[in-house]
């Protein structure tokens, strides 16, 4: 029997996007208001009839309807309402997909707020150690969200996938002859003379700057010892100001950020989008990974791209109708920051604190770089994961510049191992005892975990004077 589609906030996102009250849209697709108001609020499926005339009047692409998986957004809110700090009532889970699928607006409303609320406690801990050690600071700590989390949080729920940019680039390769290409580099440089008379020219020298493009002298300045998957990039996101500014400039007034900051930021993150989808087009790229069995490494040999550059487009195959694998990806510096995160898995990343000791991306520091290593790891509501990580450096100028190396974590669920190659050896289909991750300390509900750095928020610590264990406390539930 086939499972029946719920999908209300689907059809009320449609609805909305073509300006269209209910009594206006009932009318279009030749049904009733009270039918349509039923189908939004889910207390009706959406049939395969109702399904096809969407797709007739409208031209909607129904695989929107699959794509629109809401538990990403119910997987964050039970993050936010773990934190009993900020309210004392026990929320269900059933009880937050009503809210998701019923009253997106609200949903994200509560995100927002509770991100400014944990930005500015931050805030406020942080001028409360700068008191302590250089006396009091003018000021009161802002209430507002982190620009880098508003453009986080953009890649992450459209699935790290962006439509128009994607098919520019990938006509534009076909365009410059990317895919037959000897070496990308020279057919970028050449490409740009012909078709902008823009030169481009090698500095010896690293003064800060590894690109410079002057559109006076008409003049493009790159660093000659960056590695040459570095260069491509780079001359890649300035074709991507030349060629698709407009596009870009859409996408980012459709985003509707709250500050110029988070605009910028998405401004420069979608240049790189297309500078990746430029260099590594789409169906010539999703056909080398699935034939390789998505081997990074041989992809980054073959491709002339970098590791990371690998990892990260593989994470936006998200193409409706012509889908890859869906992966995470995450970019992790020494200290733990989360540099980037990508995901159209379910695997739920920290969006507030740290992260799970257990995940082997923390462990690629200790292993050489470029060195690849497999886990099978199970998140809290048991889906099961492959999940690999390495190690990567970036390239240093000189003697006085310290290394920048950082861990590059990348995965996808366990029922998709055979079509990856860092699964084989792991004898998946053998492992009964996978290991155990959570989503970081804060929320994780595993209270015998023996790397835990503190009780979940949701818990007391007990301190029992006649025993201990390797963690120095127990815990109860202080709901």
């Amino acid at each position: 029997m086939s499972k029946k589609l719920y999908s209300g906030h689907t059809v009320r996102q449609i609805r909305s996007d073509f300006g269209l009250s209910q009594v206006d849209f009932a009318k279009k697709l030749g049904l009733s208001t009270a039918y349509i108001n039923q189908i939004e609020n889910n207390n009706r499926p959406v049939t395969a009839s109702v399904l096809l005339t969407i797709n007739r009047i409208f031209g909607v692409d129904l695989s929107a309807f699959e794509k629109n998986d809401l538990d990403r957004v119910t997987q964050d809110l039970q993050e936010i309402f773990a934190d009993t700090q900020f309210h004392n009532a026990s929320i269900t889970r059933q009880e937050l997909n009503e809210l998701v699928t019923r009253a997106p607006g609200i949903t994200q409303a509560i995100m927002d707020l509770y991100g400014s609320l944990r930005n500015f406690h931050d805030r406020e801990a942080n001028e409360d150690e700068l008191a302590h050690m250089n006396g009091p600071q003018d000021g009161t700590p802002s209430l507002k969200k982190s620009a880098y989390d508003e453009v986080r949080d953009y890649f992450h729920y459209m699935d790290n996938y962006v439509d128009t940019l994607d098919r520019a680039a990938e006509k534009l390769a076909l365009e410059i002859g990317l895919e037959t290409a000897g070496t990308k580099f020279d057919s970028l440089v050449t490409w740009l003379a012909e078709k902008f008379n823009i030169e481009v020219e090698q500095f010896p020298d690293y003064t800060g700057t590894l690109i410079r493009h002057d559109e006076y002298t008409r003049k493009i300045s790159i660093y000659r010892a960056s590695p040459q998957s570095t260069k491509n990039f780079l001359l890649g996101s300035v074709i991507a100001e030349l060629c698709v500014r407009d596009l870009i400039l859409e996408e980012v007034k459709r985003a509707r950020f709250k500050t110029k900051s988070a605009e910028g930021i998405a401004r420069l993150a979608l240049r790189n989008y297309f500078a990746g989808a430029l260099l590594l087009p789409y169906d010539a790229f999703l056909k080398a990974a699935t034939m390789h069995r998505h081997d990074i490494q041989l992809l980054s040999n073959r491709m002339d791209a970098s590791a990371e550059t690998i990892c990260h487009r593989l994470s936006t195959l998200q193409r409706p109708g012509a889908n890859g694998l869906p992966f995470y990806f995450v970019k992790i510096d020494r200290a733990g920051n989360v540099v980037k995160r990508h995901s159209a898995t379910r695997f739920q990343f920290a969006r507030f604190g740290g992260s799970c000791p257990r995940w082997n991306v923390h462990q690629a520091f200790e292993q050489n770089s470029n060195k690849f290593t497999a886990q099978v790891a199970q998140m809290p509501d048991g889906v099961q994961y492959l999940c690999i990580a390495t190690s990567v450096s970036k390239h240093q100028p000189d003697y006085s510049t310290g290394e920048r190396r950082y861990a590059l974590g990348f995965g996808c669920e366990i029922k998709y191992a055979d079509a990856i190659v860092y699964a084989d050896g792991l004898a998946v289909d053998e492992i009964s005892a996978p290991e155990p991750i959570g989503v970081n300390c804060r929320i994780c509900p595993r209270d015998n975990c023996d790397q835990r750095a503190f009780p979940a928020i949701d818990k007391d610590p007990f301190i029992d004077p006649g025993q201990r264990g390797i963690v120095p406390y127990r815990v109860t539930s202080n709901g």
